[in-house]
């Protein structure tokens, strides 16, 4: 109820918007009234901040995935893997998890420069794909005790080819199909230049 003239009172109806019903009012409302000037800038500067919790979880991912490939090497080459022989064992993994695409396929597939780095360009579902192919792979060989050059190269195609049937049995998209993504050093260059450039909120609207 909310009073009018000579003391009476009205009903007068009340809404409780969604976050993003919020959203579309505040972006879509007069900015000279100050409550929606606070609420638009408080939406936008939460928009940067999302951006920038992609990029820094995207440069975790493939921080991550450097980890993950030294340890693979590491059992790989206690499993007998040696000089020339790296090569094939990591597009062994890569036809397990792309449908029997090599790396130097990949790369073509997407679209990229031909040596460009594969890891450089994909994007957090992809990576993460890929290190899992890559920590699954590297847990297998320690485990079997692997010490067979050419078993190495069959453990990891099929340590690749069942996380690609788990991505296709949840009926998600394969990973040579997802699209590229711009140079992880230039995102990071990004991510630090815009991490500066933020205010903190101190006032958020009620």
């Amino acid at each position: 109820m909310v009073k009018i003239g000579s003391g009476a009172q009205r009903g007068k109806k009340d809404y409780l918007l969604s976050r993003y019903g919020s959203h579309l009012v505040v972006m879509n409302g007069e900015s000279s009234k100050r409550e929606v000037a606070l609420a638009q800038t408080y939406f936008s500067e939460q928009t940067r901040r999302q951006e920038l919790q992609d990029k820094m979880k995207r440069i975790e991912l493939r921080n991550e995935m450097k980890e993950s490939n030294r340890r693979l090497n590491d059992a790989a080459y206690q499993a007998g893997v040696r000089n020339e022989m790296f090569g094939a064992f990591h597009n062994k993994g890569y036809q397990g998890l792309y449908g029997g695409l090599n790396l130097k396929e990949i790369v073509s597939h997407k679209g990229l420069p031909p040596k460009a780095d594969l890891l450089d360009h994909i994007g957090k579902t992809e990576l993460a794909a890929n290190n899992y192919r890559a920590t699954q792979a590297d847990e297998r060989l320690r485990r079997e005790n692997v010490e067979s050059p050419h078993k190495a190269l069959s453990v990891h195609f099929e340590v690749g080819k069942s996380v690609r049937d788990n991505i296709l049995s949840m009926e998600n998209t394969p990973p040579e199909d997802l699209p590229p993504e711009e140079n992880i050093k230039q995102t990071i260059k990004k991510f630090e230049r815009e991490k500066s450039e933020l205010p903190s909120i101190e006032t958020q609207p009620e």
